[in-house]
């Protein structure tokens, strides 16, 4: 993404690729592709039946089509759309929060690099050196003030571990990081508790037989914590009526 304003693609990188290859693809409407494999574009319009080769032309030049509007998921994810979506939504006070964020990356005097070469996912190493080693253009005004590299540079291979810890940007929610379970006992409302995971994101996001034993001690620690707060109270059962 242009880091000028977080919102359109570099003319050239990978991405652009894959973009025009997605348009083609539904351009092109071959039933035998779409059997295969259906982008779910379709209320776009954009078969060549319909829309012919001016049609195409503006798909691809960004006047019409799914990445037109910038209504997709990779604007959302830069500082700035994140900032845009973040200045929307509220820290509920009666609503309890925890968060994990994972990283796969170490400091070792004072330069962030990958913790390991067995514990990535081959995917993922190549971006997590990318990630850690990251800096903001010079000549390009920082998306917030007081931005810092370094505080961007922990990741998970797909993830800046920061934005996976609680509502930063831009205006801070409270928020408390967890060492021990038991330091937060019993957890307050309206405050985001978060615990930073080592691993990368296939481990805990994708694949639990890779994760092993990690994977099970997370999601037991979330159902027991939930399960506690759940009946703190005489539990209201889901087929009481409340009149």
């Amino acid at each position: 993404m242009q880091p000028e304003d977080g919102m359109s693609l570099k003319p050239l990188c990978l991405l652009q690729l894959c973009r025009v290859g997605v348009i083609l693809y539904d351009w092109f409407d071959g039933q035998w592709l779409k059997s295969y494999y259906n982008f779910g574009f379709d209320h776009f319009n954009m078969s060549r039946k319909k829309i012919g080769i001016w049609g195409l032309v503006n798909c691809l030049v960004g006047r019409s089509g799914p990445f037109a509007s910038g209504d997709w998921i990779l604007p959302d994810l830069t500082i700035q759309g994140s900032m845009r979506l973040n200045s929307h939504i509220q820290t509920f006070p009666d609503t309890y929060y925890f968060s994990y964020a994972t990283k796969r990356t170490r400091k070792i005097m004072g330069v962030t690099i990958p913790s390991g070469l067995l514990g990535i996912h081959p995917l993922l190493f190549i971006r997590v050196l990318q990630m850690s080693q990251w800096s903001h253009p010079p000549d390009v005004s920082p998306p917030y003030k007081g931005y810092r590299d370094e505080d961007w540079w922990d990741n998970d291979g797909a993830l800046n571990t920061i934005s996976m810890t609680h509502p930063r940007f831009p205006t801070e929610h409270p928020s408390h990081l967890v060492v021990n379970d038991s330091e937060c006992q019993p957890l307050q409302p309206g405050i985001w508790y978060y615990k930073i995971v080592d691993g990368d994101h296939i481990l805990f996001i994708v694949n639990r037989e890779r994760a092993g034993v990690q994977f099970d001690l997370i999601y037991d620690s979330i159902f027991e914590r939930c399960r506690k707060h759940a009946f703190r109270k005489t539990p209201t059962m889901p087929n009481q009526v409340h009149q």
